[in-house]
């Protein structure tokens, strides 16, 4: 791996990082009613967060497999 290609690779990351976490914090602001959240909100945004990090997961290993 020459150095062009690690420092591609290593933007890519950050980037895809980057917005990952603009993604979620957009998404918990507009969820969030300009107050205090009710337990059943909490619990929701909770599982709707779990079911998205398996989504990832699944879609990683995915990937792996079709190499």
């Amino acid at each position: 791996m020459n150095l062009n290609q690690f420092f591609n690779m290593l933007s890519r990351m950050i980037t895809h990082r980057l917005l990952n976490w603009g993604i979620n914090k957009g998404i918990r602001q507009m969820n969030s009613s300009g107050g205090k959240q009710t337990v059943q909100q909490r619990q929701r945004e909770k599982a709707t967060r779990q079911m998205v990090k398996r989504a990832r997961q699944a879609a990683r290993i995915t990937r792996r497999f079709g190499r």
